[in-house]
């Protein structure tokens, strides 16, 4: 017996999916940040992944391997009186699956980044859940030296 045709699905269907799994993926990353501002410890607690595995590299710091070092990492960043308040700009979201990343700028509110930021993010139980945060510092003058840089200059050379 012949099998049915498949079901087709049309270009502006698969992009909408696309926009909406981006907006789930933005909203993840921002609740991030907002717990972080916020220093509410049950929120980041709740965006961790509690099946896959999770890793997490704070600025100048080694990698933080498994759920528990990783929110007592953040616990003691939440707790401390003088840990900054930081925005994300810049957030760039590429969905790969059930596997997604966002990029971003990171920085106090009114200055100039200073942190360039990956945070991962699987699905997991139906809501994208990080399983990585990596956070690095900028050059002093990564943003001036991108915005200047000649476009037919060797892409690969970093500095």
């Amino acid at each position: 017996m012949p099998r049915p045709p498949a079901p087709t699905v049309s270009a502006e269907r698969v992009e909408a999916a696309a926009v909406t799994l981006e907006d789930e993926l933005r909203s993840a990353h921002e609740a991030f940040y907002r717990a972080f501002r916020e220093r509410d410890m049950a929120a980041l607690e709740q965006l961790w992944a509690e099946e896959a595995p999770v890793a997490c590299l704070h600025p100048g710091l080694g990698v933080l391997q498994g759920r528990a070092a990783v929110l007592r990492s953040w616990r003691g960043i939440l707790d401390h009186p003088k840990a900054p308040v930081l925005h994300s700009t810049n957030a760039h979201v590429s969905v790969l699956g059930t596997s997604a990343y966002v990029t971003c700028l990171a920085g106090r509110p009114g200055e100039p980044p200073r942190l360039v930021t990956t945070n991962v993010f699987t699905m997991e139980r139906g809501r994208w859940r990080l399983v990585l945060h990596h956070c690095a510092p900028l050059a002093p003058d990564a943003l001036k030296r991108r915005d200047a840089r000649d476009p037919h200059e060797d892409p690969f050379r970093l500095n």
